[in-house]
């Protein structure tokens, strides 16, 4: 269990992180897709990859939500 002094992580990402970054291109928040790896903005529809614990937050990045 992590202590007041160790970041507290959901999957491969710090929780801390997760509850600031917002989606680059709408600024909303995102939601954790821990099995896919992914941040997912539902406003751009857009899933963000997190390539070994490091969200890539580029739009040229992203895998479209729209089929």
């Amino acid at each position: 269990m992590p202590t007041d002094t160790e970041p507290r992580k959901t999957g491969q990402i710090d929780r801390k992180l997760l509850e600031i970054l917002v989606c680059p291109l709408t600024k909303t928040t995102l939601e954790y897709d821990s099995e896919a790896q992914e941040l997912i903005s539902r406003a751009a529809k857009l899933a963000y990859p997190i390539r070994d614990g490091i969200p890539i937050m580029l739009a040229e990045e992203a895998r479209s939500l729209e089929e």
